[in-house]
């Protein structure tokens, strides 16, 4: 969310002579035709991409990052020297930095179903664009797409660029499930992995968690059963949006945030009087929707639910395939996809190192400190990855 984790800092000696990124250059990426997992063959599908760094001649210095939930392929650098923030992990991604782009080709690609569909700078099909059998939105007629589908578009992507291995496959959230699918269906392509706030498996109770942020938009009326104008997006998409900071936040960060109930005098006297605390969350989520389409939500949250390592029936034996190094990296006070869920998933891995992100200052945002506090383990990374 990176409306929330405009937050990085430097001064960790491994990024005290980091230099900026030039500016970077939003590509596009067509794809002919496209087979998802649900058998359905989509038609001109495009995506949009985007690199740091310079590939060497022989192409073994690539890395791909691969992104979170509600995330872009912008990581790092601007696009324009007006805008306001560089990517999500600018603090490890640049010239002298932990992924040092002195060294590496560091590439990453915008999701199918991206939920940033009406973003200027975002390149992606899914249920916003025009079906080019109907000239109209794809809206549910869209199928289904798993994170194995993102990974495979990815893997079009690299095999037009002559890229045969990756130094490694970097990302956060959910995705981290697209590094951990690219080392388990391409071993002998992946030489690192690097969850970030990851897990190799979705459980029940994370998958209704996941439900809570799509039973919003569901149930508003104005959904219309995903027919909606696009101009017009439901309500209940700030809503969905308001459960995903609040479940991607740490109660300690989250109070930090937001008001306590006790600060306003209004609630102790009317039912009808909101929760000042909620009124913020809720703005906050209004304002970063301008930009979000809610079907496209609803495709994030089922591909997300649906994760599993291999995407078969038993994930601890697909990830037993997994051939490169392997640094997981949690964050301490994550209450989304738990330090527990990291550790079950590197149990199948006995070699793989763990580090976890600890908060900033000793207050811990949960998940958003694998974007907030990466640079934290920026030594870490930096010598995983000469290594």
């Amino acid at each position: 969310m990176k409306w929330l984790v405009a937050l990085f800092c430097t001064g960790l000696s491994v990024l005290a002579t980091a230099a900026e990124l030039p500016l970077v250059q939003k590509q596009q990426f067509d794809l002919a035709e496209f087979s998802t997992q649900s058998g359905v063959q989509l038609k001109q599908v495009k995506v949009g991409w985007e690199a740091y760094g310079t590939l060497n001649a022989d192409k073994s210095n690539a890395i791909l990052i691969t992104h979170y939930f509600s995330g872009s392929s912008h990581a790092a650098g601007k696009y324009r020297s007006t805008d306001a923030a560089p990517g999500y992990w600018d603090a490890i991604i640049g010239p002298g930095k932990a992924i040092d782009t002195n060294k590496f080709y560091v590439l990453s690609v915008d999701s199918l179903a991206n939920i940033n569909a009406f973003s200027p700078d975002v390149i992606t099909t899914g249920p916003a664009s025009i079906n080019p059998a109907t000239g109209k939105p794809y809206g549910l007629s869209f199928p289904v797409v798993t994170i194995t589908d993102f990974v495979e578009v990815q893997r079009a992507l690299l095999d037009t660029l002559g890229i045969k291995k990756l130094h490694a496959v970097i990302g956060p959230s959910m995705g981290s499930f697209q590094a951990i699918e690219w080392a388990v269906r391409y071993p002998e392509r992946v030489q690192r992995l690097v969850p970030v706030i990851g897990t190799a498996y979705i459980d029940a109770y994370s998958a209704v968690r996941l439900e809570r942020w799509a039973q919003p938009i569901k149930q508003d009326p104005s959904w219309q059963q995903g027919q909606y104008p696009l101009n017009q997006q439901p309500a209940g998409l700030a809503l969905a949006l308001a459960h995903v900071i609040q479940d991607a936040l740490h109660p300690q960060g989250f109070n930090q945030s937001y008001p306590a109930p006790a600060q306003d005098s209004a609630i102790h006297h009317s039912i009808k009087a909101e929760l000042p605390a909620f009124s913020q969350l809720l703005s906050a989520a209004k304002g970063r929707s301008a930009q979000m389409d809610a079907n496209s939500l609803l495709y994030l949250v089922r591909a997300s639910q649906l994760w599993r390592a291999g995407m078969g029936d038993n994930w601890p034996q697909a990830l037993a395939q997994v051939k490169a190094k392997t640094l997981w990296l949690p964050a301490t006070g994550d209450l989304l996809l738990t330090p527990a869920m990291a550790q079950a998933s590197q149990q199948q891995l006995p070699s793989s190192r763990y580090q976890e992100i600890a908060g900033k200052k000793g207050v811990s945002n949960g998940h958003y400190d694998g974007l907030s506090n990466i640079q934290s383990v920026s030594q870490l990374l930096s010598d995983f990855l000469s290594h």
